[in-house]
């Protein structure tokens, strides 16, 4: 049976209604989020602050790429960097961030009800 959403759900959240520009730059968090490279660099900053290099070693990929990756990722509002001499240091912009990129992993980690709807 088909739930009514107009009305409140016993125990549920109340749904959010946010204004069309903050759900458009939301929509732009996760299609820089969608790709799994890009992805794979948030979580790597989840608690902590890496250059470059660190980020290319821990991936496998060229500083080059990774560096693509995070201008996307800075253009979105996602990382911020810091520069301390010769380096540039990128981390999250805030914790927000962390959450809802912990949340999607351990949402893709739950396992998933064969049955179709």
């Amino acid at each position: 049976m088909e739930h009514d959403c107009s009305h409140d759900h016993d125990g549920q959240p109340e749904p959010i209604a946010p204004a069309s520009d903050l759900v458009a730059r939301a929509a732009a968090f996760f299609r820089a989020l969608g790709d799994p490279a890009r992805l794979a660099v948030v979580a790597e900053l989840c608690g902590r602050e890496l250059c470059v290099s660190e980020l290319a070693a821990l991936s496998g990929d060229s500083m080059s790429a990774v560096s693509q990756r995070l201008r996307v990722l800075r253009a979105d509002g996602l990382v911020v960097r810091r520069r301390a001499g010769k380096h540039v240091h990128y981390s999250l912009v805030d914790d927000h961030v962390a959450a809802l990129v912990r949340n999607a992993i351990e949402h893709a980690d739950e396992p998933r009800d064969p049955r179709p709807d």
